[in-house]
């Protein structure tokens, strides 16, 4: 009996670089994972201590958004 290649076994073969963190079968950079869940607690931590949802969102969005971009700028590579 002949073996047949099927396209579980190519997603088998690929690896995942280094760093990264499988979402939905995407490779996500774990820095971008981190920025994401960082802002959520951020968000949660303010709209618990505020019950405003709009410095809730503004914060939460606003870290995120520099640990993601610090985080890249720090890993990116040098040429």
């Amino acid at each position: 009996m002949e073996h047949m290649t099927t396209a579980q076994e190519f997603g088998d073969a690929v690896t995942r670089p280094a760093g990264t963190v499988s979402i939905a079968g995407v490779p996500w950079p774990t820095y971008k994972v981190a920025a994401l869940l960082i802002g959520l607690i951020v968000f949660a931590v303010v709209a618990t201590t505020t019950a405003s949802a709009a410095p809730a969102v503004l914060s939460g969005a606003g870290v995120a958004a520099i640990v993601w971009l610090t985080a890249g700028l720090l890993g990116a590579p040098k040429d």
